[in-house]
C-alpha cells in the first residue's frame, strides 16, 4: 500500500467511528426514551446489594448483606426506598442476628447510607428499633460503618433519623463478598 492509499484506510476508518459513534449515540437516546415510554424497566434511582464478612483480628464472624432499591419512578424521594438488610455477629459461640426493613436510603458516588427497622431478631429489645449502615464500595475492600459503632448495641441507640449511619471504619474480610453501590442522580 502507498503512503496515499493508507491515508484514505486511515481516513475512512477514522470517518467509520465517528459515524458509528453518532449512530450509538442516537440509538442509545432513542432506546432510553423507548424504554421509558414503553414501560421497559429503567435504571433504578439508587441501590445497596451484595454480602460479605467483615473483618476482626480476634476473629469474629460478623456478616452483613443488603437488597436496598430506590426505583426509578421515586429518585426524588430516598424515604420510599425498598427492601430489606440483615447482619450477624458471632464471638466465641455467643452473638445475635437480626433483620431490618429498609426505610431510607442515599447513595452518592460508591457511598450508600441506608436505615431501616428490625422486623426479626434474637437480640433482645433490638425488634422495632431503627439502624443505620453506611457502605464504601471501594471496588477492592470495601468499608461499612453502622449507627450503634458509639453505643456498641443497637438496642441502645435512642430514636434514630432516617438515612443515619457512621463512617464506613470497618473493612470487608478480603475473599467474603463485598457490596455494590448504584450512585443516586437526584434532579435539582
Amino acid at each position: 500500500m502507498n503512503r496515499r492509499t493508507k491515508t484514505a484506510v486511515l481516513g475512512l476508518g477514522a470517518a467509520l467511528l465517528v459515524t458509528a459513534g453518532a449512530t450509538g449515540a442516537t440509538w442509545a437516546s432513542a432506546s432510553a426514551s423507548t424504554s421509558a415510554s414503553s414501560g421497559e424497566r429503567q435504571r433504578e434511582a439508587a441501590a445497596l446489594t451484595g454480602r460479605a464478612k467483615l473483618y476482626r483480628s480476634a476473629g469474629d464472624d460478623i456478616t452483613f448483606s443488603f437488597d436496598a432499591h430506590l426505583a426509578a419512578k421515586d429518585t426524588d424521594d430516598p424515604l420510599k426506598a425498598t427492601g430489606t438488610f440483615e447482619w450477624s455477629h458471632y464471638a466465641g459461640g455467643d452473638g445475635a442476628w437480626a433483620k431490618a426493613e429498609v426505610d431510607c436510603l442515599v447513595t452518592g458516588g460508591k457511598v450508600a447510607v441506608v436505615s431501616g427497622v428490625v422486623t426479626e431478631s434474637d437480640l433482645p429489645g433490638a425488634k422495632g428499633k431503627r439502624v443505620g449502615i453506611t457502605v464504601h464500595d471501594t471496588g477492592r475492600q470495601d468499608r461499612l460503618g453502622y449507627s450503634w459503632a458509639s453505643t456498641g448495641n443497637p438496642v441502645e441507640t435512642k430514636d434514630l433519623p432516617k438515612c443515619v449511619g457512621s463512617a464506613p471504619f470497618e473493612k470487608v474480610k478480603k475473599g467474603t463478598g463485598d457490596f455494590t453501590v448504584v450512585p443516586w442522580n437526584p434532579k435539582f
